[in-house]
């Protein structure tokens, strides 16, 4: 040993001593940052509870904002931070609280907290700021709510996170640096029995080390042993098949050699053609032999590694008559519908596919006419079977024919190996399958397979109310509209499942086609919720590759639930954030809830242009409007439930206005269309919470209807786009998502069917900031997330429904 050697056991201890000394560091500089923004994270929480306590004590009386803190408003502070409020009407005007506090921070805009740090009356302090918007007679606004505390809890908290890991970090440090080197010496114990017990092996010991070792060896240990088992069977299998090739391919070459030796004294040159002709005869069977005996060999060793790939059965099947040659595969008929088609096997490709190929070939060398090939599915199994109508197997043979090298007495004068149906019995018991061989009605052999299997989308059972939905939405009235490819190629065909009316979304197709003239558009017109329940129960046929619903709430919820795909449209940085939603729903159109009117029923003066003009006017005129007014079946109708839900969130005057619409004796719908083309004919005098895209539209055509943004507050909402698990033509549904929030795509929509252009900037005559001035009111986009998800609830919309239907319903 050369003098200069070093200790490996030094080394890992002092290595082991640095890292430690350094994780120690690392981890009170986390603890110290830790403990700083827990005790931020946990006083903002109170901060921001505080806030909403009093924002939900917040109300519009005589057209002014009031508010009576609660009780609880500050019952969550400690003893020992100074506490100061402030609430401010949407003009800015001081409500109640500290006049001072905040006045450099600006008001709240929306309902998501923030929170700063200002110095207040020569204090630091936090304070949180929240939202909370209210309609009035006078207007409608935010008012900002304040709640501020000083720091002093906040540093206490972190002080404590902070002392009380510091004393275990210091001992679990030394204990370690002590454990480390005890552990050293011992750790090196095992390797030296492993090193003894290996030198002494002879080259064929291949038995498994029983050294006993620690847990921590032993792995290493079961690591070893599995190899060695490996290699054994390895070593095991290649003689057995050295064997039997030996023995199997002895008996052909000996023939082989006998013909060409008789052939060689042959000189008749008629004897000497049938001579060479069973050289060939012979020169192929044993060619066959050596190549099943060479893919039994491969067989098991694949099935040893147990190598998993997702195969889907119409694949495998269309990849093995594939291979056969042109005489052969004339003779195969394949039955096989869609359902078996998309099944997945999960097993190793390659013996999948040479299993079916030995059944296919065993039928087509022994039969000599047509050839079927079924595959069904049947509760969780593939079942494969191959029909053929030859000489049969016998019912005393069937099970002697699955084992290496047996053949059926039928099969006499015919070239064969007797391996391949043994191969098919050795795959279908790997896979936890069953190979079954059995009479064909009228003579033959039916040789079926079953195997597990699993759809290639599995189906998702809906968890919002697909009882209660199904029994209150009518059953759809379905439109199927197909565009054809503008070049007249076919095989391209894009599926879209909508609730857009076909002639409102025709333009965005067409357009879609000029820049993709090869690809058809099948488009689906539907309602909402029967289109989410296809989509979240895997019902819908054909499957769709898009989907759009102006139901925002219910597009969430899918992608919530996992039935969306995730992409990146080139544009999406220019969408607003309120349009779109964690890369899976994409809103693309602007659209106002507006009020609608006949012109000749409804005078200029009293056209009411907020809700509570709209209420006051039918509390004024009860008989005149007597089933004169309409406005959307929320039980049945999802964007007329979600514009219900937005309406009363934001609303002090909804439920008057419902009780004014009972009185009325209200006409329900399921559609903008529907109270469009009442109001137009002279059976209804108003329509309320109707989509400003069809009545824009239709007012921009000339047709003789009013239609009023309010003035009080305007509800937006946003059609949006969402690629579905499992869509056939994903790349196709990108590319239309794509088109829609392009430019040009945004163009066609703020033309003439006034769905609007929901991306700033876009060029038209109704963008978003056109159809937002059309109001005087503040502009509140229903955006796109898990809130929306609230008023989905089963309790809340049952008691938000039966309220709604008590009080509006006939």
């Amino acid at each position: 040993m050369a003098a200069d050697g070093f200790s490996i056991r030094r080394r890992i201890l002092w290595l082991a001593i640095a890292l430690l000394l350094g994780a120690a560091l690392a981890l009170v500089v986390f603890v110290l940052d830790y403990a700083r923004r827990s005790s931020d994270t946990a006083y903002d929480r109170l901060l921001s509870a505080s806030a909403f306590t009093i924002a939900g004590a917040v109300q519009a009386e005589a057209g002014r904002v009031t508010v009576e803190l609660p009780l609880a408003s500050f019952a969550m502070f400690s003893d020992d931070d100074r506490v100061f409020y402030s609430v401010a009407g949407p003009d800015g005007g001081f409500v109640t609280g500290y006049p001072e506090l905040g006045d450099n921070l600006p008001p709240a805009t929306d309902s998501e907290p923030g929170y700063a740090d200002i110095d207040f009356r020569g204090e630091l302090v936090r304070v949180a700021t929240v939202g909370r918007l209210v309609s009035t007679a006078s207007g409608t606004g935010w008012v900002t709510i304040r709640v501020a505390e000083t720091k002093g809890e906040r540093a206490v908290l972190a002080r404590e996170i902070l002392g009380n890991a510091l004393l275990p970090i210091v001992a679990m440090t030394l204990l370690a640096i002590a454990l480390v080197w005890f552990a050293i010496g011992r750790a090196f114990r095992p390797l030296t029995l492993l090193e003894r017990n290996l030198n002494r092996r002879t080259p064929d010991d291949l038995s498994p080390v029983a050294e006993i070792v620690p847990v921590e060896v032993r792995r290493l240990v079961d690591a070893l042993n599995e190899f060695i088992a490996r290699l054994r069977q390895t070593t095991e299998r290649l003689g057995a098949l050295v064997a039997e090739a030996a023995h199997e391919v002895r008996t052909p070459l000996a023939s082989l050699r006998a013909q060409a030796e008789v052939a060689l004294s042959e000189s008749d040159p008629a004897m000497l053609r049938g001579r060479v002709q069973r050289i060939h005869q012979g020169a192929v069977q044993a060619s066959h032999l050596v190549n099943q005996l060479l893919m039994d060999a491969t067989v098991a060793h694949r099935l040893e590694a147990r190598r998993i790939d997702p195969v889907q059965l119409g694949d495998i099947v269309g990849e093995v008559v594939g291979r056969l040659s042109p005489d052969l595969a004339e003779r195969l008929d394949v039955d096989m519908p869609r359902a078996a088609r998309e099944l997945v096997i999960d097993m190793d490709r390659v013996v999948l596919r040479e299993m079916l190929r030995n059944l296919i070939d065993n039928a087509l060398i022994y039969a000599p006419g047509p050839v079927l090939v079924e595959a069904e599915a049947d509760d969780g199994a593939a079942i494969l079977s191959v029909i053929d109508h030859g000489p049969g197997i016998a019912p005393g043979e069937r099970q002697a024919v699955t084992e290496r090298f047996r053949r059926g007495s039928a099969s006499e004068g015919t070239s064969g190996s007797g391996l391949g149906l043994a191969i098919v019995a050795r795959v279908a018991a790997a896979a936890g399958g069953r190979f079954l061989l059995d009479n064909t009605p009228g003579g033959g052999l039916t040789a079926r397979v079953r195997l597990p299997a699993r759809r290639a989308t599995a189906a998702l059972a809906a968890l919002f109310l697909a009882a209660g939905l199904l029994a209150a939405a009518p059953g759809p009235a379905r439109a199927l509209e197909t565009y054809s490819a503008p070049s007249g190629r076919t095989g391209e065909v894009l599926t879209i499942l909508g609730t857009t009316d076909t002639p409102l979304f025709r333009p965005l197709v067409e357009g879609f086609q000029r820049l993709w003239p090869h690809v058809t558009v099948a488009y689906e017109e539907g309602e909402t919720l029967p289109i989410y329940l296809e989509v979240a129960e895997a019902r819908a046929d054909p499957k769709p590759d898009l989907v759009m619903s102006s139901a925002t709430d219910l597009q969430v919820k899918l992608a919530n639930d996992g039935f969306a795909q995730a992409h990146e449209p080139p544009n999406l940085a220019a969408l607003p954030r309120w349009a779109q939603w964690r890369r899976e729903v994409f809103g693309f159109t602007f659209e106002p809830a507006v009020i609608v009117y006949n012109p000749d029923l409804v005078t200029e003066d009293e056209v009411p242009r907020t809700r509570i003009a709209l209420a006051e006017l039918l509390e004024r005129f009860p008989e005149r409007f007597a089933g004169k007014v309409a406005t959307y079946d929320i039980a049945t109708s999802g964007v007329g439930y979600l514009l219900a839900a937005q309406d009363q969130t934001i609303s002090s005057y909804f439920w008057r206005l419902a009780s004014a619409f009972g009185h009325a004796d209200a006409q329900l719908s399921g559609s903008s269309p529907d109270i469009l083309d009442r109001v137009e004919g002279g059976e209804l005098a108003l329509g309320y919470n109707v989509l400003g895209s069809y009545a824009l539209a239709r007012q921009a055509a000339g047709h003789r209807i009013g239609v009023v943004v309010p003035d009080d507050y305007v509800l937006v909402l946003t059609r949006t786009l969402l690629i579905p698990e499992g869509a056939p033509r994903a790349d196709l549904a990108r590319a239309f998502i794509d088109f829609a929030l392009s430019p040009e795509g945004q163009s066609i929509l703020a033309g003439p069917t006034a769905l609007g252009a929901v991306i700033p900037g876009s060029s038209g005559a109704f963008t978003a900031e056109h159809i937002a001035a059309l109001g005087r009111g503040a502009v509140q986009p229903i955006a796109l997330g898990p809130g929306l998800l609230v008023a989905l609830d089963r309790q809340r919309r049952a008691r938000f429904l039966e309220t709604w239907l008590e009080i509006v319903g006939p």
